[in-house]
């Protein structure tokens, strides 16, 4: 049979968001004009190819596009100075140090196991309501007397009068009193995924051996965004750090701060083996800020181990990144406004403006999800409820920002400071889509956590 060459063409129409670059122009622009990017001269020309339908021509045009930004210098007027390389990060560091009081082994592990725990409820509480904006999630809390929130959202709490106000669709959700055991989660999921990469490469994992677990252990619907893009790209041969950066406008979103946690609980005060590892990691799908949130996160977690101040726990995540960098910057600004008093709603409007919750690009990207983190961690005092709370009711990537903050307070305040009505729930139990790991037990999970301390 003969077939006629110009017909044969990928169905553009049946192909995720994620998987063609030119349905992402838009952010596209937008992320290179935040990286200092020389590209304003060419902002009509992306309005106009974004416009087009999807097909080969449209295709064509967004790999002249493509190429223009790869090629594009950095405006003269940038202020910031954003590396991508470990050598280049470690040198641009402001390190912080700060008084770290070593825990007993027994205390040890019952801060891994609050790690553990503290994550998973957290994202539990944020996972119903994930993709929620403010104006539908103050409709939810106030409907449900759960304001400020306090405690999780439960489906038997919502009116029909609630799913009629709301514009965000709440049917059909993993609300805390219809589930038992964690629900299948991307957040949860990279926790399991990379004690198994541990468990298989040692702690000298390479990134191309965590580009093989990916492909190896999790069907490509399991990534999105950045990830998915970096799926694909090694699919197609395109290696670490490579597959970071072809055609992935979602290169310094999310994605990589919720993968960094493990690396945080096996280093448990080594801020520098816990970053390094996550850069590792991150590299693989992300360039400059989007590295910059799994290390920051990832040393969070270990300096938790450690430490009891909230400030020094932020700042010795910050420390492990480059302090010319935007996502530095923004952190740094939250803790100045803490520090001079501003009122906890007034820091979360900030963010507000400074980034439109109603775009992908806004509600996805790293520097507002770290902002809500930090400020979640600052006002919340320590408290286990109330911080993970604040960073699910401010919106944004709510199950994202929730396990963060969970997992850095559930270190430093061990599994005996998260109550019942946290872990009930959960039951001890994650169920993920890793291959051959679709249901494993918290507890079994801390175990071979406590063998890869070493």
């Amino acid at each position: 049979m003969n077939y006629d060459i110009d017909k044969i063409v990928p169905d553009y129409a049946n192909r995720n968001f994620w998987e063609h670059f030119t349905a992402e122009l838009s952010n596209e622009f937008t992320q290179a004009v935040d990286e200092g990017l020389d590209v304003e001269k060419y902002a009509d020309l992306f309005k106009v190819v974004s416009n087009l339908p999807a097909g080969e021509t449209k295709k064509k045009m967004g790999d002249v596009l493509f190429e223009a930004v790869m090629k594009a210098g950095i405006r003269p007027d940038y202020k910031y100075t954003e590396p991508s390389s470990l050598e280049e990060i470690r040198a641009l560091r402001k390190a912080h140090n700060f008084e770290k009081k070593i825990p007993d082994r027994e205390t040890l592990e019952k801060k891994i196991h609050g790690a553990w725990m503290g994550r998973v409820c957290g994202c539990l509480l944020g996972k119903p309501v994930e993709g929620i904006r403010s104006e539908d999630m103050k409709i939810l809390l106030e409907g449900t007397k759960n304001t400020p929130m306090n405690r999780y959202i439960n489906k038997s709490e919502i009116t029909d009068e609630i799913y009629e106000k709301c514009a965000f669709n709440l049917k059909n959700k993993c609300f805390a009193d219809v589930t038992c055991g964690m629900p299948i989660d991307d957040d949860t999921n990279y926790m399991v995924l990379y004690q198994i990469i541990i468990e298989n490469y040692s702690k000298d994992f390479t990134p191309s051996d965590v580009a093989k677990a990916w492909q190896k252990y999790q069907p490509i619907d399991n990534y999105f965004t950045a990830e998915r893009i970096a799926f694909i790209n090694f699919v197609n041969g395109f290696t670490p750090p490579y597959s970071a950066v072809y055609k992935n406008p979602c290169r310094e979103w999310i994605g990589a701060q919720i993968r960094g946690d493990y690396f945080g609980y096996i280093n448990p005060g080594n801020t520098e083996k816990a970053a390094e590892m996550a850069f590792r990691d991150a590299c693989i799908s992300h360039v400059k800020n989007g590295i910059y949130g799994e290390m920051f996160a990832s040393a969070m977690i270990a300096a938790a181990a450690v430490t009891d101040s909230i400030e020094d726990i932020i700042l010795a995540g910050l420390g492990e990144i480059s302090h010319t960098s935007r996502l530095y910057d923004s952190i740094n600004s939250v803790l100045e406004d803490y520090r001079n008093g501003v009122a906890p709603e007034n820091v979360f409007g900030r963010i507000h403006k400074e980034y439109d919750e109603h775009t992908g690009y806004g509600w996805c990207h790293t520097i507002p999800n770290a902002m809500i983190v930090a400020t979640a961690l600052l006002y919340g005092g320590g408290d286990f409820g109330k911080s993970i709370c604040m960073a699910v009711e401010a919106c944004f990537d709510t199950d994202c920002n929730g396990a963060t903050v969970g997992s850095v307070l559930g270190m430093r305040n061990t599994i005996d400071a998260i109550g019942e009505e946290w872990t009930k729930p959960v039951d001890d139990t994650i169920y993920t889509s890793v291959s051959g790991f679709e249901k494993v037990k918290i507890s079994d999970c801390v175990k071979l956590n406590i063998k890869h301390l070493g």
